[in-house]
């Protein structure tokens, strides 16, 4: 396990929400021991006594629920460095010497590639690691140059893309739930499922990240990233096993069955909206162009809705629907899987009866199935719901993502490939909607989104 941790970008809100967060649940949880140690690095003139305190206060808002011997130990074990990252010997003094490191770009993504030619000149330890943020680059293009540069550093199985929704205890739930449970995988499939969404809905507007925000948009955000690895997760064949290789060959499988987008798929199957002012609960919220940091010459768009079809046997004829959106009226983070309706009911109904439908929430984390029984009235049907709330997970997503950064198991990380087969399913989209071949529908703020 390694035991130095470096990260790029120390200051930044990746750190103080979550990086700093999830060592202290790790420490919590008796995985870091006495000789890690954190270097937090980027260009301001802090030293690591003020770099201390920032990260006490940090801890305090953030990991409060953590106790807060681990959180004393976490701000014990950190220091401060100046740091540039297109300056190669700047890097190199961080990294070298030590044993191995994993080397944490908590960055903007525009700077991934400068950061990977300054490690790679500054030279790595052996067994380092390197960690990188979604988006994984800008385009496919970049992806490509991007895994290129990798390459050159380090291998394949020591790099470590990280999306923390994998993290999530959700996707044990839909794995164990597809894979462990006879009841359900006979069923998976196009025979029987007839539509899955899977939504990523919240009434969060940009909380101060326009900087980032405006430059990516809902699409690069969420969909071409996180919400295309839970498709994988529903819709990859059974693997061999959950290593890492078995996992992500299948995940891999189904980004390259997705059919590819035509311009009119692009008009037919997808829809893009930006939210104007409204009201969400007691708080007016202003127009997205009107946020601090937007540029409305931009439009970028603050919703994003995609249909997909895959060219599987298994799953041919089945519409997935990818679905992210800020400021909207309610919270909806779930995958929905709707099963098609049985061909004949024997008996009355109250209309109120419909497909049968399981529910994974991914926060909360809960399960839900709703089935049909029988109604108050003799011989009639009635929707009846199974409910199971999902134990906690001992560890945050990113108290994750550090674990298996630090004793080096990639299985839920990004392959390069992966990275790149996801690019090749939205360049269409972001195309088309880049030369406004798409309309951008407004929508107010607190409502569920465009208008159909």
């Amino acid at each position: 396990m390694i035991d130095r941790l470096v990260v790029f970008g120390g200051t930044g809100d990746l750190n103080a929400r979550y990086l700093l967060p999830g060592l202290a649940a790790l420490r919590a949880a008796g995985h870091l021991g006495d000789r890690f140690r954190l270097t937090c690095a980027d260009r301001s003139e802090t030293s690591t006594e003020q770099f201390r305190e920032w990260a006490a206060a940090q801890l305090d808002r953030y990991g409060g629920a953590t106790p807060v011997e681990a959180r004393q130990a976490v701000v014990a074990a950190a220091d401060f460095r100046r740091c540039d990252v297109t300056d190669a010997d700047s890097v190199a003094a961080l990294v070298a010497g030590g044993g191995p490191v994993a080397a944490y770009l908590a960055l903007p993504p525009g700077l991934f590639a400068t950061a990977v030619t300054a490690l790679s000149r500054a030279g790595l330890p052996p067994d380092s690691r390197i960690v990188l943020e979604k988006p994984f680059g800008e385009h496919l293009a970049d992806a490509v140059e991007l895994n290129r540069l990798l390459a050159d550093v380090l291998p394949e199985e020591a790099v470590f893309r990280v999306d923390h929704f994998l993290a999530m205890s959700t996707v044990e739930n839909i794995l164990g739930a597809r894979l462990a449970n006879r009841v359900f995988e006979p069923l998976w499939n196009s025979t029987h499922i007839a539509e899955v969404d899977i939504v990523w809905d919240e009434r969060l507007t940009l909380a101060g990240r326009a900087g980032y925000y405006d430059r990516a948009g809902a699409l690069k955000d969420m969909v071409q990233n996180h919400l295309l690895q839970l498709l994988c997760l529903v819709a990859m064949e059974p693997p061999i096993s959950l290593g890492e290789r078995d996992l992500r060959d299948r995940k891999v499988d189904v980004l390259r069955t997705i059919r590819p987008f035509t311009a009119a798929d692009v008009a037919r199957r997808t829809r893009r909206g930006r939210y104007v002012a409204g009201r969400i609960g007691d708080r007016d919220v202003p127009a997205y162009v009107d946020e601090d940091g937007v540029e409305p010459d931009r439009r970028t768009e603050t919703f994003a809705q995609i249909e997909l079809e895959l060219d599987s046997w298994r799953w041919s004829g089945t519409t997935f629907r990818l679905r992210t959106g800020k400021a909207l009226g309610a919270d909806r983070m779930e995958v929905a899987v709707r099963f098609r309706p049985v061909p004949h009911l024997p008996f009355g109904h109250d209309g109120r009866v419909g497909p049968n439908l399981l529910r994974f929430g991914l926060a909360p984390e809960d399960m839900t199935l709703d089935l049909t029984g029988t109604g108050s009235a003799a011989r009639t049907f009635a929707p009846v719901r199974l409910a199971a709330r999902m134990p906690p997970p001992d560890l945050p997503p990113y108290g994750r993502v550090l674990l298996d950064v630090l004793t080096g198991d990639p299985v839920l990380s990004i392959r390069g490939d992966e990275a790149e087969e996801s690019w090749r399913v939205v360049e269409p989209i972001l195309a088309a909607w880049s030369a406004d071949n798409v309309p951008l529908y407004e929508y107010p703020a607190g409502s569920d989104g465009p208008a159909s």
